[in-house]
């Protein structure tokens, strides 16, 4: 048996039991949410970095700073969410190769991405994302996870405004979209 072997089995029989305020389906439902937002969070954050080290062009310098400060909100998103499923009972993810599993947000795997098509896949990410976190809202308002939703709301309006930059910066000046 591998060392690795060895430790997922060692994992998997312990479980880390947290009290909470939520009976088990809650917590089942609200945890089952979080983890592909959360994968999607650290995607995003990803992609938003790549293509801020592979910028270029003649307005490097303001969307590599705009593609900086996107990544920070992403990041800064990725421990509280993580700490909320584990708050309420739940688990969260342990792995980069779970990242990839229960991501939604498909990768970009090119070795460079014209400036334009890059932030627009952003806008289009950064959307789908906001769709996502509205869908764990309404998990987590079901079950009157107040908490939660109002992180979630939060970063709703981040992840819109982020969307809202890309889109204005993107937007075609011929057919005014």
């Amino acid at each position: 048996m591998s060392t690795a072997t060895a430790a997922k089995g060692a994992i998997e029989e312990v479980t880390l039991r947290v009290p909470s305020a939520f009976d088990d389906r809650a917590v089942r439902d609200i945890a089952a949410c979080l983890k592909p937002l959360l994968a999607d969070v650290f995607a995003l954050y990803l992609k938003t970095k790549n293509f801020h080290w592979h910028m270029s062009g003649p307005h490097f310098r303001d969307y590599h700073l705009l593609l900086d400060e996107h990544g920070d909100q992403l990041l800064a998103m990725t421990d509280p969410i993580a700490e909320r499923s584990r708050k309420i009972g739940g688990d969260t993810l342990r792995s980069i190769g779970e990242i990839a599993r229960r991501q939604r947000l498909a990768d970009n795997y090119l070795p460079f991405v014209e400036p334009e098509a890059a932030l627009a896949e952003l806008r289009g990410d950064n959307l789908q994302l906001a769709a996502s976190l509205r869908d764990a809202h309404a998990v987590c308002e079901q079950y009157r996870d107040v908490a939660s939703t109002s992180l979630l709301e939060v970063w709703i309006d981040e992840t819109e405004r982020r969307a809202w930059f890309l889109s204005a910066i993107t937007r075609d000046r011929r057919s005014n979209r």
